[in-house]
């Protein structure tokens, strides 16, 4: 089997992983992310994180925790298939002769061009998931009020395409590349970073899956830590109407809730995501690893 369908085969599963791990936590993500700030005097939808976790399953139940699921789960497949084989074409370009494995700035280029080239498959499916995702909390608010709202992934498609044409299906997509394009070279770089330095040396053919799983963890945290502002006005943007939009770019966006919520609003949400980021990553890496090592 070549390296191309070895990438894709352990980044597939490698993605599953991920969903299976984190989806819940991204659900309740993005419902901080997208609650409509409250009018004077008034309490916001969500007190917090656990909150939203109770108000979900309260109306929903636990499936609630992972709607919008269908979406990613539906390209996963795609998504992490390209993920690490464009990162192993990168790989392929930059090592200086085969075998050799590569240093830290040139995983750093390899995650970079691996987070461009998934940034468009990321948009309209993240455009998907968060409108599926919050869609109940923004029918309170009276967003969409009076309108049937969407019954699952393919219908929200439906709805977009009907509303803004095809294109309406990539808006969002400059903070996408803001939040995949260093996201990923951070998130790669500093897998890598740490795996070195658990072994020594560049070869870490050696390490064991604890090993991996604390690079993988330590890689996801480092991600968010760093996209997480980018992450938000990604979600308020994509769960925007299109035609009455709140916010006329990423610009407007940041501008709009500084002013409404401080810098804090910036991270919405950022508790969740963290809490997630490390054993979704974690599970990504390790499964990645597992499934790529046993290809040969």
């Amino acid at each position: 089997m070549g390296d191309i369908a070895k990438d894709l085969t352990a980044g597939t599963v490698g993605g599953i992983a991920n969903l299976v791990v984190g989806h819940p936590f991204d659900t309740i993500k993005v419902k901080l992310q997208s609650q409509p700030s409250p009018a004077p005097g008034q309490l916001p939808k969500y007190a917090g994180a656990f909150d939203a976790v109770k108000q979900t399953v309260a109306a929903e139940g636990p499936r609630g925790l992972y709607k919008g699921m269908g979406a990613p789960l539906a390209t996963v497949a795609a998504f992490n298939a390209l993920l690490f084989t464009v990162r192993g074409q990168m790989e392929a370009l930059l090592r200086s002769e085969p075998g050799v494995p590569l240093t830290v700035k040139q995983q750093v280029v390899a995650g970079a061009g691996a987070g461009l080239a998934v940034s468009f498959l990321a948009c309209p499916t993240e455009l998907i998931k968060c409108r599926l995702q919050a869609q109940s909390s923004l029918a309170e608010a009276g967003a969409v009020s009076g309108v049937a709202l969407p019954k699952g992934p393919m219908d929200v498609a439906r709805h977009v395409i009907r509303d803004a044409g095809f294109k309406g299906l990539f808006k969002g997509i400059v903070p996408t590349m803001g939040r995949e394009i260093p996201g990923n070279a951070i998130m790669f770089g500093v897998y890598e970073a740490v795996k070195q330095y658990m072994a020594g040396g560049r070869d870490t053919s050696g390490l064991g899956q604890g090993s991996l799983i604390l690079a993988g963890g330590l890689a996801g945290g480092a991600l968010w830590l760093t996209v997480y502002p980018t992450d938000v006005v990604k979600s308020v943007i994509q769960v925007d109407d299109y035609k009455k939009p709140r916010y006329s770019g990423s610009i407007d966006a940041v501008k709009k809730i500084v002013a409404a919520d401080g810098v804090k609003g910036l991270y919405k949400g950022f508790g969740p995501a963290m809490a997630r980021s490390v054993p979704a990553n974690a599970a990504t890496f390790v499964a990645y690893e597992i499934t790529r090592s046993a290809m040969g």
